[in-house]
C-alpha cells in the first residue's frame, strides 16, 4: 500500500469516523462498526504436484451480520493483506446497507497466486479453504463469492466440498457459481451495468445526453469491460483505456479521440498477457502510458481497477471538462483527494454505491438458489436497474436536501440503517 495513509483499512475507519461524528453515533455503536465482529485466521496444506506439500495463508473477515448473513467475495492474490480484506468486508457492510438489501458484509482472501498453480493445485486449495471454514459460513451465515482471481469454477469446488462435509445440497451457501449449477443469468455484466445506470441518472441530474459524452477508463476487467460496453450502448464514447500488460508488469493506456472499438480494443491482449502495441497501433490508436488515462479531455472517469488511483498528485492532472467520477473499483479516491473533487464540483459516484450492481445480482442468484427458482437475465438485469435506481436516488435526495458529499451522502445512509440494526438487536 506504500504509505500507511494509504492503508485500505485505516482509509475505511477514517471514512467511517467523520460521518459517525457528522450524524452524533453514541461512542459504543462506534466501536461495534468500526471494525469487524470476527475475524478467522488459517492456514491451508497443500499436496503439490510435484509431491512438495506447501501452506498458503487465509483470511475470512464478517465486519458485520445485523442485516443478514455476511457476504462477500474470496480473493486469491500474492500480495494481499488483512487490512486490505478487514477493508472491503467493512465497505460490504455499507454497500448491502446503502442498496438496502439484507445482507452485512463479510470478505476473504488466500495469500497466493493461482496463475502458477495447476487447476489440481487450485482445486485442493478451494476445498481446504472450505475446510477450514465450514463450521462458520452457511446459506443463513455467510455467503462467499468470486473476487480478484477468482472464478465459478473456484466457487463450484468450495460448494461441492460444503456439501460434502455437511450432507446436504445448499446451492445457496455460495454465489457466482457456473450458471446451470445455481449461478444467475445477468451475473458477469451485474457490477459493470451498475456503475452505468447510476451514471446515467447522474446525467439526468446534470441534464447532460448520456450520447454527448466522452470516457476514460482505467481497467478492461470484468467491471470494466461491461460499463464500456453498456456506456457505449447507450451512445457514450469511450476515448481511454488503461490496460495491465502482464509480461512487462506495466499499464498502458490505448487512446483514440474518435473512440475506441470495444471488440478491437479486446483483441489487443494477447494469450500471454501481453498488449499488442503494433495491433493498437495499426488499428489508428495511440499508445500512451498507463496514468494517462486520468489526464484525458474527457466529461466521465472511471476508475475500475485498482484502490488508491486519485490522490492529490495524481489529480493534478484531471481535466477541468470532467462532470463525473464513477468508482467502479473499490476504494480507487483516497480521503485528501476528495476535498479537492468537492472544490471542483464534480459529481463522484462513491465505490460501495456505484460498484454495488455485483452483490445485488449476488443476492438474487442467493434468492434463486435458496427457493430453486431461476430468473431470465432480462428479469435479472431488470430488478437490477430498479435497485441501483433506487439506491443512487435516495443517495443524492438526502445530498441536495442536506448539503452533503455523495460519499457521505451514501455513507450516513447505510450506517444508520446499520445502526438501527444492532440497537434494534439490543448489541448496544
Amino acid at each position: 500500500m506504500g504509505e500507511e495513509k494509504y492503508n485500505p483499512y485505516l482509509i475505511a475507519q477514517s471514512q467511517f469516523d467523520s460521518v459517525a461524528e457528522m450524524i452524533g453515533l453514541d461512542q459504543s455503536t462506534r466501536q461495534l462498526l468500526r471494525q469487524p465482529s470476527r475475524e478467522f485466521h488459517f492456514t491451508i496444506p497443500v499436496k503439490m504436484d510435484d509431491g512438495t506439500t506447501k501452506v498458503f495463508n487465509a483470511y475470512r473477515i464478517q465486519h458485520n451480520d445485523a442485516r443478514g448473513p455476511a457476504k462477500g467475495g474470496i480473493r486469491f492474490h500474492p500480495d494481499e493483506t488483512v487490512d486490505t480484506i478487514r477493508a472491503l468486508a467493512m465497505w460490504m457492510t455499507w454497500k448491502c446497507a446503502v442498496v438496502d438489501i439484507p445482507l452485512g458484509g463479510g470478505k476473504g482472501g488466500v495469500i497466493c497466486d493461482p496463475r502458477t498453480m495447476s487447476p489440481g493445485e487450485q482445486e485442493r486449495l478451494c476445498r481446504g479453504y472450505i475446510r477450514q471454514l465450514a463450521k462458520n459460513i452457511g446459506p443463513v451465515v455467510d455467503v462467499p463469492a468470486p473476487d480478484v482471481m477468482t472464478c465459478p469454477q473456484h466457487m463450484m469446488w468450495m460448494l461441492d466440498e460444503y456439501e460434502v462435509i455437511t450432507g446436504g445440497h445448499y446451492p445457496g451457501v455460495i454465489t457466482g457459481k457456473p450458471v446451470g449449477m445455481g449461478g444467475s443469468l445477468g451475473r458477469t455484466e451485474a457490477t459493470g451495468y451498475g456503475v452505468i445506470y447510476c451514471l446515467r441518472e447522474a446525467l439526468k441530474i446534470l441534464n447532460i445526453d448520456i450520447a454527448s459524452t466522452t470516457a476514460s477508463i482505467q481497467g478492461f476487467g470484468n467491471v470494466a469491460e461491461h460499463a464500456a460496453r453498456l456506456y457505449t450502448q447507450m451512445g457514450g464514447t469511450v476515448v481511454a483505456i488503461s490496460r495491465w500488460d502482464n509480461v512487462e508488469k506495466k499499464s498502458y493506456t490505448i487512446y483514440s479521440p474518435n473512440g475506441l472499438d470495444l471488440d478491437r480494443f479486446a483483441s489487443l491482449k494477447e494469450p500471454c498477457g501481453a498488449i499488442d502495441k503494433a495491433k493498437a497501433r495499426a488499428f489508428g490508436y495511440e499508445v500512451l502510458d498507463g496514468d494517462a488515462w486520468l489526464a484525458q479531455d474527457v466529461d466521465i472517469l472511471l476508475p475500475c481497477a485498482l484502490e488508491n488511483q486519485l490522490t492529490p498528485e495524481t489529480f493534478a492532472k484531471v481535466s477541468p471538462r470532467v462532470k463525473v467520477i464513477c468508482e467502479g473499483a473499490n476504494g480507487p479516491t483516497t480521503p485528501d483527494c476528495d476535498e479537492l473533487i468537492k472544490a471542483r464540483n464534480i459529481m463522484l459516484i462513491p465505490d460501495f454505491l456505484c460498484n454495488a450492481g455485483g452483490v445485488t445480482c449476488s443476492y438474487f442468484e442467493q434468492i434463486q438458489s435458496n427457493t430453486n427458482s431461476y430468473w431470465s437475465k432480462e428479469e435479472v438485469l431488470s430488478k437490477l436497474d430498479a435497485k441501483m435506481t433506487a439506491a443512487f436516488k435516495d443517495v443524492y435526495e438526502l445530498a441536495e436536501k442536506e448539503g452533503l458529499y455523495l460519499r457521505d451522502a451514501a455513507y450516513v445512509i447505510a450506517i444508520k440503517r446499520v445502526a438501527e440494526a444492532v440497537k434494534l438487536r439490543g448489541w448496544v
